[in-house]
């Protein structure tokens, strides 16, 4: 069995966040994005940079990528991880979708 090949956008989400790179981070996501954490929703571009700022690298967050695989529709993927920084530490499972552009149109985090 073939290993599932990570996503630009996606890797690009992990790699700009553990680089504390912003503005890469921010570019990764599609200009009409929903980003949802625990219920707090966030739409757009301003959304995500918002959401960022407070809970992603504005928290120094850094993540370990653990194994993707594909979610239930096409364009999904779910992508387990641990994280660390000065927020939330621990194991989670992150939820994506792309859109037909290749970046992100939905982030969630349940």
């Amino acid at each position: 069995m073939s290993e599932l090949t990570m996503p630009a956008a996606i890797e690009a989400f992990f790699d700009t966040t553990n680089r504390g790179d912003s503005e890469a981070f921010v570019a990764a996501f599609g200009d009409d994005a929903y980003l949802n954490d625990w219920g707090r929703e966030f739409h757009g571009r301003n959304g995500v940079a918002s959401w960022n700022e407070t809970d992603n690298i504005g928290k120094q967050a850094h993540f370990e990528v653990h194994g993707i695989r594909q979610g239930r529709v096409a364009g999904q993927y779910l992508v387990t991880v641990t994280v660390s920084g000065n927020g939330y530490n621990g194991p989670g499972t992150f939820t994506f979708q792309l859109g037909d552009d290749g970046l992100i149109s939905r982030f969630v985090i349940a």
